[in-house]
């Protein structure tokens, strides 16, 4: 699943578009190195994202291509 698609799945980013900008300007790293939206994401990649100040790491614990609300928590782990 790309990036991207997987941040909105699981609700880590609300919108696609608003992923794929924060992959462009360098604010999503996977496994220490900074990535395209078009990257691959795969079981157990650790995404970090960078909000202003703040920076939210997770552990990917599954891949789906549609999840209701309630399950999208279950898709990571915080570290």
């Amino acid at each position: 699943m790309r990036l991207d698609k997987y941040l909105k799945v699981s609700r880590l980013i609300k919108r696609r578009t608003v992923a794929n900008e924060a992959c462009d300007a360098g604010r999503v790293i996977v496994n220490g190195k900074p990535v395209k939206a078009s990257y691959n994401v795969k079981l157990d990649d650790v995404i970090e994202i960078q909000f202003g100040n703040r920076s939210v790491k997770v552990q990917v614990t599954s891949l789906s291509e549609t999840v209701k609300k309630e399950e999208a928590k279950d898709m990571y782990k915080y570290l």
